[in-house]
């Protein structure tokens, strides 16, 4: 692997194939990876998967910005040529702090979910959904009022989607009774698009749609994060534009129980050899 810290400078050609790094405090960052695949298919992945310390909303700000910098350390040092940050609660906490660490361009989850949300409400009503943590931040309605101040943003936690979706219950009767429940409150308010604001939540997209009908628009942020990454690097012309094979390499912190089950649905696909690192080995 060509890192970009070596001495010897690099030629663009082997910048552009440099891979991207991609990193979240668990595995529901495996959808923004299954879309980036999508649509970048030229691409090559280098992700890491925080397993041994999530989750990231029960710790304070320092320290998920603390967690974020050493990951993107190690991304660097493994030689990636952007940082997609696939993490709501670092997205949330930490995106000002990383971007200012690094010279690779950085990007998070919320602002181009965030974006295209605009982009698509007709009433300018917009909900949003996501872990506890995410939510209390104000992150996602932050950003909203800040493109749109006429924006009226409507938001609910729904904490018991992430232990659902890794059981496994992702067309389960009792998955589409808790979501009725959690977006009663935005349905009555009458939203017209809704954020998933979880990495996790696309897996029961169906299901959401279900519960607040057809007209609700739903914007999953794993699929406008890959947009984003895509136009970012046509536009700074660093395209891996060869038709060589990639090379994805996946590491994570601790292999959790029922690990490869799980990210296996993720991502759609089973996940090539998976190392496990210690971010305080070297490297």
């Amino acid at each position: 692997m060509i890192k970009p810290s070596s001495n010897k400078p690099l030629l663009k050609s082997d910048l552009n194939n440099l891979p991207i790094g991609v990193f979240d405090s668990g595995l529901g960052g495996l959808t923004v990876v299954k879309q980036i695949f999508s649509r970048l298919p030229n691409e090559s992945i280098l992700y890491f998967g925080d397993t041994a310390r999530v989750p990231y909303g029960s710790k304070s700000v320092h320290t998920v910005q603390k967690f974020s910098l050493q990951i993107v350390r190690f991304l660097q040092e493994k030689g990636v040529k952007m940082i997609v940050v696939a993490c709501n609660t670092a997205s949330s906490v930490a995106l000002d702090v990383l971007k200012e660490s690094t010279n690779l361009p950085v990007v998070g989850v919320i602002e181009p979910g965030a974006r295209a949300a605009l982009g698509v409400t007709v009433g300018r009503r917009v909900g949003v959904i996501g872990t506890t943590a995410t939510i209390s931040t104000g992150k996602y309605a932050e950003i909203l009022k800040r493109i749109a101040p006429d924006i009226i943003v409507e938001s609910a936690a729904c904490p018991l989607f992430v232990p659902l979706v890794e059981e496994g219950w992702t067309d389960s009767p009792v998955t589409e009774q808790v979501a009725r429940i959690y977006l009663k409150p935005l349905i009555e308010k009458r939203i017209d698009t809704l954020i998933l604001g979880c990495t996790h939540y696309p897996l029961i997209k169906n299901i959401l749609q279900k519960v607040v009908d057809s007209d609700v628009r739903i914007v999953d942020t794993s699929v406008e994060t890959a947009v984003d990454v895509e136009n970012i690097l046509k536009e700074k012309d660093m395209l891996n534009t060869g038709t060589g094979q990639t090379h994805h390499q996946f590491y994570v912190s601790d292999f959790p129980q029922k690990f490869e089950e799980i990210a296996d649905r993720f991502l759609g696909q089973s996940l090539p050899d998976v190392k496990r690192i210690s971010l305080d080995d070297p490297l």
